[in-house]
């Protein structure tokens, strides 16, 4: 699996200090719970904290060690289309027209999915197509025919934490004081990551955080992505510049401060990462 996802040998390490111990913690807390169905696992971490890689090793390792079937979600294939989400840039605010905040997701969709997972039902997941900026068509989702016992469902913005009114009166960055002067855009993101916590993160039976520590990580990490697969594909076309990443960040910014001064004392597991993208340890609660 290590060469399947290009990456090196020395990241074996990192699946037997961190990936294989985490993959106990969730295996020994579905056997405490009993048979209540498929053991539920929402998994926060900013851009390029790793968190699909962490995510596909967890599937892997508990597949094999259990015999278990376990469905790896993204918050990310939830987006709403490019269509609905003009829709919502000219009825609420123009800046969700980018795809990212809470609001711009198929709140709908994703508990539904969620749903026919628990209670062992056929359905199909969704696949979002980051570079068509839309959802790919039904034809192209991937069918769950089979009751499960793991729902990993990883996302940057999975169990952050909801906003107060007073916090969300200042703006935090150029955009939200050049666009959103008078918060509409950023008060109603944070009303539907209320209803993000009350309808699917709230029901997670575990809640893991990948910690970056600082937001200007965050930007360096994305920056880094976008440098990598410009080398790789020369691909122009749809490789921000630095202009245009900047801008992007932007839009999580927020939220990505909020969860990284809040969820580490909520989650129940965090997995500090330190500015080499290494992982330096398992802080477990008492789960």
């Amino acid at each position: 699996m290590i060469e399947q996802m290009c990456l090196p040998e020395s990241f074996m390490t990192i699946v037997e200090q961190t990936y294989q111990p985490l993959s106990k913690i969730i295996i020994d807390k579905a056997s405490s719970r009993g048979s209540a169905g498929p053991l539920f696992v929402n998994i926060n971490g900013a851009q390029g904290t790793g968190k699909s890689t962490l995510t596909a090793f967890l599937k892997r390792i508990i597949e094999s060690e259990t015999g278990a079937r376990v469905a790896e979600l993204s918050i990310d294939d939830f987006y709403l289309t490019r269509t609905e989400r003009k829709q919502l840039s000219d009825d609420v605010h123009p800046l969700f027209i980018t795809r990212g905040v809470p609001g711009t997701h198929d709140v709908d969709l994703i508990e539904r999915v969620m749903q026919a997972l628990c209670h062992g039902k056929a359905c199909s997941i969704p696949r979002f197509d980051k570079a068509a900026d839309d959802r790919h068509h039904e034809t192209g989702w991937s069918a769950c025919d089979e009751a499960i016992d793991f729902i990993l469902f990883e996302g940057w913005c999975n169990s952050s934490p909801v906003q107060s009114e007073e916090e969300l009166v200042e703006p935090v960055n150029e955009l939200e004081a050049n666009e959103d002067d008078e918060g509409i855009w950023r008060r109603y993101a944070n009303q539907q990551l209320k209803q993000y916590h009350d309808r699917v993160f709230d029901h997670a039976d575990l809640s893991i955080m990948l910690n970056a520590g600082e937001f200007e990580r965050i930007y360096e990490w994305r920056s880094l992505q976008e440098e990598k697969l410009r080398q790789s594909s020369g691909d122009t076309e749809h490789v921000m510049d630095e202009d245009q990443l900047k801008r992007f960040i932007q839009h999580y910014e927020r939220i990505s401060r909020h969860t990284l001064c809040q969820l580490p004392q909520r989650a129940d597991v965090v997995l500090p990462i330190a500015e080499d993208h290494s992982i330096t340890g398992i802080i477990q609660k008492d789960v």
